[in-house]
């Protein structure tokens, strides 16, 4: 019973972990946002993706180096400026 309890414990905090940063994923399920975060560094943005179209809020999802996620508003000027940026360097390569 104590292990069970504990396997709970731990699904319970791997779940919080990923939605820490406004992000849902669930299996089989689309990536939506709850929330935006404030401005990243474009340093430290490696790509970004969208959420899909079922979800309330639209959004881009851009993931760092460390491969954390953040929930992003595509209309704010400095995402716009780094999705420009972000997807030169993919043709450059």
């Amino acid at each position: 019973m104590k292990t069970l309890t504990a396997l709970l414990l731990l699904g319970l905090l791997c779940s919080l972990h990923k939605t820490s940063a406004g992000v849902i994923e669930l299996d089989m399920a689309p990536y939506c946002c709850m929330k935006f975060s404030a401005r990243i560094p474009l340093q430290q943005v490696v790509s970004l993706r969208p959420t899909a179209s079922s979800c309330p809020r639209k959004a881009l999802i851009f993931t760092t180096k460390k491969g954390k996620t953040f929930c992003v508003g595509p209309s704010e000027a400095w995402v716009q400026s780094h999705v420009t940026k972000i997807e030169s360097r993919s043709t450059a390569a």
